[in-house]
C-alpha cells in the first residue's frame, strides 16, 4: 500500500508494536541522505527514538533539515513514516521517551540476543 495511512490504523499499530529494526534517515547539509539503525515507538501521531545529543541525525535536525524519515521492516512487510522532527533534551520529555520506550520493551519482551551470540 502507498500514500497516507492514519495512524489508527489497526495493521500499522499492530507492526508498530511488534518488534523491529527501523532506520532513522535524516538529510545532510548538501541534501544527501544520512541513514541510521534505530528502535522506536509509534504513538499516537507521534515517532519516537532515543538518540545521543552528539549524533549526527541530531546535528542534522539541529541544523535545521528537520524532514526525516523512519522505517520498520519485517521482510516483506514495511512501514515507512515521514515527517518533521524535533530534538527534545529537557529533563521532562527525556523522562517521557525514556517512559515511553519501557512500556514499549515491556510489551515487546526482552531483546533478541546479538547476531554474533546466536548458535547457528
Amino acid at each position: 500500500m502507498s500514500g497516507i495511512v492514519v495512524f489508527s490504523h489497526p495493521g500499522l499499530i499492530d507492526f508498530w508494536t511488534e518488534r523491529h529494526l527501523c532506520t532513522f534517515t535524516t538529510l545532510r547539509r548538501d541534501g544527501s541522505p544520512h541513514v541510521v539503525a534505530v528502535g522506536a515507538t509509534l504513538l499516537g501521531d507521534t515517532a519516537r527514538i532515543i538518540s545521543s545529543s552528539t549524533s549526527a541525525h541530531v546535528r542534522h535536525i539541529r541544523n535545521g533539515q528537520t524532514r526525516v524519515a523512519i522505517c520498520q521492516v519485517d521482510g516483506p512487510r514495511w512501514s515507512t513514516v515521514e515527517g518533521t522532527a524535533t530534538v527534545f533534551d529537557s529533563p521532562e520529555k527525556v523522562a517521557e521517551g525514556k517512559s515511553c520506550m519501557r512500556r514499549a520493551i515491556a510489551r515487546r519482551g526482552p531483546t533478541p540476543p546479538a547476531w554474533s551470540s546466536r548458535s547457528a
